[in-house]
């Protein structure tokens, strides 16, 4: 990406900028505010931009926020990108759950950002949008793992993949939401609880 911006105008670099510079402001405006009580103007005034600056890059504030909430869940699906090739049971459920319990510290991590979002998805219809496309990727994901075990004859092979993995993502969401929501909840017996779980159902 550095290496493009070097050939750009400065008129463009300095468009890139600016789109950046709304966009921290926005998640600073957004972690404080919450999303119901954030506006355009407020990103606006954070970022010490002119007012129309703003709808030059961005029709409204759900998509700003559409933005930084696709950033943070890159985070997450960094994890479900991990490679995952075991060649036995045993290395399914250390993989599986070394997963789980990158995906439960995540939500820990970005705890605060995941509340506003639970917000949004509740308020806005875009967001609530996207978080049905965010579900989708990471389904298609864990499908294509599910299909691995069950080619290298680890997994039974009467079960519907993409109707496990569909199961495995929305118990994996729920307890993302409970961390976000309750402290008190142990990462270490979710993650294993939820491990066995899976691993006990799906695997020979």
């Amino acid at each position: 990406m550095r290496q493009d911006h070097q050939h750009l105008s400065p008129r463009q670099k300095q468009a890139i900028q600016t789109r950046q510079e709304l966009l921290d402001a926005g998640l600073e405006v957004f972690l404080e505010n919450g999303f119901q009580k954030t506006t355009i103007s407020q990103i606006i005034k954070k970022a010490n931009k002119g007012y129309g600056t703003a709808y030059v890059y961005f029709q409204n504030k759900d998509e700003l926020f559409i933005e930084l909430m696709e950033h943070v869940m890159n985070r997450f699906y960094e994890v479900a990108e991990l490679t995952f090739e075991p060649e036995s049971k045993q290395e399914a459920y250390e993989q599986i759950e070394r997963q789980v319990r990158l995906f439960l510290t995540l939500a820990v991590q970005e705890r605060k950002m995941l509340n506003v979002m639970r917000e949004a998805m509740g308020i806005s219809e875009a967001v609530n949008e996207k978080w049905i496309e965010i579900r989708k990727r990471f389904i298609k994901r864990i499908t294509e793992d599910i299909q691995y075990s069950q080619r290298a004859g680890l997994a039974k092979s009467n079960l519907d993949a993409a109707y496990i993995a569909r199961a495995w993502f929305y118990a994996n969401e729920m307890f993302m939401w409970d961390m976000v929501a309750n402290e008190n909840v142990s990462l270490d017996d979710a993650a294993r609880n939820l491990t066995m779980m899976y691993t006990g159902g799906l695997y020979e």
